[in-house]
């Protein structure tokens, strides 16, 4: 699959999105999981689509979002605590799904199995095996699937022209790719603590383990606030492997796809991947940490993968926030806020060629993610951020998770897609749904 948005048409459906009659016609979009990224992703949409229902477990999240979209688009969507509810409406013709990445994979096949296109946010699974269904059930349906790693299309192009300068030749031969990722904190003792009157907590784990709930009354301020600042649920969860995956598939799953991208090697994968030094906030044994009561995921890393060509990638928690190339004729670097280097200083005497982006794109970049989703939607085409590019860089990110994990070096057969002569490690790239949230195909 290529990595640009031109990609093979798929068969048509009777889906009514895939009917527009023109280019005015707006798609109907439903969104599922709201706190954060969620509300973000929405509220660029309006612009492009009609939203008809929400969907949360949070009864206040879910009351107070319905809120913003009545005032945003005049009229109050629907309001659902299952989600089971907006695949069942066929005047719905996509679903956005900002869930913890726990439940990505249930909510996404099934979607499309409803006959919905799909905008799911990063990362897109939880296990390895989870994006070979995904990818599975994409081909089977032929619905549009847009991941929602937006550094392909938005932060000022800044990625896409890095992309580009690396095609370009501007660094020479490409040998080191740095993913500064930043780390993450640990957590005291987290003890049992009453479940929210607004949450149902059950639904809220769905596909994983039966646990307590756990919270610290001290609340988390800045983005995501408003939730206790140490717990195993809101904004928290990416700090245990249950339901994410850490800064590993946080942050990763950004910068490790520009990386890939630019190195042209989003359809292979590594042949090895190294924990060179890592920090695990508790004791693990067998792979599987040994308490229950505190964060699980790695605080603080550096990773070495061996990608094709000889190129060496490194992951780190360390320095800033952002990609480092580096090439047999120069450096730069670049993150959502700057791309700086001599390679980018001399663009001003020798600037690359006027479609040099739109090469890396596919074409003219849309004006934001949703709208190269919708465009997509339309032309029947996949989006800039397809499910199988995404998924081959984010096997990076899990099985450096793994190796972590394991305390070892990894071998990766790239073609299988499993990992070489290590039975253990190759149990870590799927895990079973809880009895009762079993993916419905």
């Amino acid at each position: 699959m290529a990595a640009m948005g031109a990609a093979s048409v798929l068969p048509s459906s009777s889906n009514r999105a895939f009917g527009l009659e023109s280019a005015n016609d707006r798609p109907v979009f439903a969104t599922i999981g709201l706190r954060n990224q969620g509300w973000t992703i929405t509220q660029k949409s309006f612009k492009f689509a009609d939203f008809a229902a929400l969907a949360d477990v949070d009864s206040n999240v879910l009351g107070a979002n319905v809120e913003k979209v009545k005032k945003a688009q005049g009229k109050a969507p629907d309001a659902y605590k299952d989600y089971r509810k907006i695949l069942d409406r066929k005047d719905i013709d996509a679903v956005m799904i900002a869930t913890p990445d726990h439940w990505h994979t249930k909510i996404a096949v099934e979607a499309m199995y409803a006959g919905k296109d799909v905008y799911c946010e990063k990362p897109l699974t939880l296990t390895i095996d989870e994006g070979k269904l995904i990818e599975k059930v994409v081909k089977e349906t032929g619905k549009v699937f847009q991941v929602g790693t937006m550094q392909r299309t938005e932060s000022a192009q800044r990625f896409l022209q890095a992309v580009a300068l690396v095609n370009h030749g501007r660094i020479g031969t490409v040998k080191k790719v740095t993913c500064g990722i930043n780390g993450m904190i640990a957590s005291p003792v987290i003890p049992v603590a009453p479940v929210p009157d607004e949450l149902d907590w059950d639904f809220w784990l769905g596909p994983a383990p039966k646990v307590d709930y756990r919270a610290l009354p001290e609340l988390r301020e800045g983005y995501g606030g408003g939730v206790p600042l140490y717990s195993n649920a809101h904004y928290s969860f990416r700090n245990w492997h249950e339901y994410s995956g850490g800064k590993l598939t946080d942050w990763g799953a950004h910068h490790v796809d520009i990386a890939c991208w630019a190195l042209g090697a989003s359809d292979t994968g590594p042949s090895k991947v190294t924990p060179v030094e890592y920090t695990l906030p508790v004791e693990y044994k067998d792979g599987y940490p040994t308490v229950n009561d505190q964060y699980n995921a790695a605080t603080k890393f550096r990773i070495r993968v061996d990608m094709p060509d000889g190129v060496e990638m490194i992951i780190t928690s360390e320095g800033d926030n952002g990609i480092l190339f580096e090439g047999t004729k120069g450096r730069f670097f670049v993150n959502r806020g700057k791309i700086v280097g001599r390679p980018v200083e001399d663009l001003e005497k020798n600037p690359l060629p006027e479609d040099a982006v739109e090469q890396v794109y596919g074409g003219p970049v849309s004006e934001n993610h949703t709208a190269n989703f919708i465009d997509a939607m339309r032309s029947r085409k996949q989006p800039i951020s397809d499910v199988w590019t995404h998924n081959r860089m984010l096997e990076i990110c899990h099985l450096s998770n793994i190796a972590m994990r394991l305390g070892r070096e990894l071998n990766w057969d790239a073609d299988k897609r499993e990992i070489v002569g290590d039975d253990q490690a190759n149990a870590f790239l799927s895990r079973p749904n809880r009895k009762g949230f079993e993916i419905n195909m």
